[in-house]
């Protein structure tokens, strides 16, 4: 499966960290790339439930293909959902069901930082959505 050129994007730059630091640090600037939410779309309603820190998920269909935007008030998470964005943005709501969430982490060589808090706060966004593409 091709991946969205922005996971691709992703998948280059953290080849590239040497360290764990380097890691973490790319993954706070991933975090801080990702656009706001509009405080309107930061409601009960959007807000995903299973993470312990807020966070708040919409999306959009758009010609056949799901655009997703996300916030979250912890700058860790923040980065994890910007990477988990890039991964599923663009694809229909039959390939978002074949994403390997603990893959693409893998791939990304964070993994390991995933502590199963994080993870299952992290496929608790995933499983919202595949909710929403349904």
């Amino acid at each position: 499966m091709t991946l969205p050129a922005e996971a691709q994007a992703a998948l280059d730059s953290f080849e590239h960290c040497a360290s764990w630091e380097q890691r973490a640090r790319l993954l706070m600037q991933w975090g801080q790339r990702l656009p706001e939410l509009a405080e309107a779309d930061k409601t009960e309603a959007n807000r995903v439930h299973g993470c312990e820190s807020q966070v708040w998920l919409v999306g959009e269909l758009k010609d056949g293909h799901w655009q997703f935007a996300a916030s979250s008030d912890a700058r860790l998470i923040r980065g994890l959902v910007a990477l988990l964005l890039a991964r599923v943005n663009g694809l229909s709501s039959k390939a978002m069901h074949h994403v390997d969430l603990p893959d693409w982490f893998n791939q990304l060589g964070l993994s390991r930082q995933l502590s199963p808090s994080r993870s299952n706060g992290l496929n608790a966004v995933l499983q919202r959505m595949r909710e929403l593409s349904a």
